[in-house]
């Protein structure tokens, strides 16, 4: 261990995301502890897997997964508040090597052509100073290697928060929210992996494949790094 590891250990110790307890060297930002306990998807690497499922008579889909179930207030919350809220892009790009990692096996990028995150409303993007799930894509595309696109689709409105709408109010106010922007060119004939932090009842990631559908011949997968089941 160096003398500038051992100031910075003492003066700025490196903690856990989710309990908050000072991280061993070996570990990176989640203790071992954590990281073996949050609430991992198991099935859904498999194709027809429930998550598919919720997308089904909605657009035509060809994979769908995520790395973890999310609930309010538990540990994955936690660390989806330092990607979005924190400034965390590091947390980002290290959930999207953890998340391909688990879909390396099963071939779930084998197709895949590009990754395309969900993006933000320039407003949004200006205050936060990044987009977390273009960030999360990143991550994605380092295992995966897999280009990531992220001019491909670009938000109309500055929405509100999807926080506490129904599935009825969720699917309005993502009505007309997207447009194809000028990297869409490129997806004629491929296949895009739609990118996100979080899937709750699908209404964003719907208005995105809708906006998708458009371009000859594209097929559409979606990852997130959690879903509220």
């Amino acid at each position: 261990m160096s003398i500038w590891t051992d100031f910075r250990e003492l003066f700025f110790p490196r903690l856990c995301l989710v309990c908050g307890k000072k991280l061993c060297l070996s570990e990176d930002l989640i203790c071992f502890s954590c990281l073996s306990s949050l609430p991992y998807t198991r099935d859904l690497g498999v194709p027809g897997n429930e998550m598919e499922m919720l997308f089904w008579g909605r657009f035509p889909i060809e994979r769908a997964f995520a790395l973890y179930y999310y609930a309010h207030g538990g540990s994955v919350s936690r660390i989806l508040a330092s990607m979005k809220y924190l400034g965390r892009k590091d947390v980002c790009f290290k959930m999207g090597m953890l998340l391909a990692g688990r879909l390396l096996d099963v071939g779930f990028f084998d197709k895949a052509d590009f990754l395309v995150p969900v993006p933000l409303h320039p407003k949004r993007y200006h205050k936060r100073g990044y987009n977390q799930s273009e960030w999360l894509a990143k991550g994605i595309g380092e295992v995966a290697g897999k280009p990531v696109l992220a001019d491909a689709l670009c938000r109309l409105r500055n929405n509100r928060t999807q926080t506490r709408k129904s599935a009825f109010e969720r699917w309005i106010n993502t009505e007309n929210l997207f447009a194809l922007a000028p990297g869409s060119n490129l997806l004629k004939g491929k296949h895009v992996v739609l990118v996100d932090d979080v899937l709750t009842t699908g209404a964003t990631i719907e208005a995105c494949a809708d906006v998708l559908s458009e371009i000859e011949g594209i097929r559409i997968s979606v990852v997130t790094l959690a879903w509220t089941k």
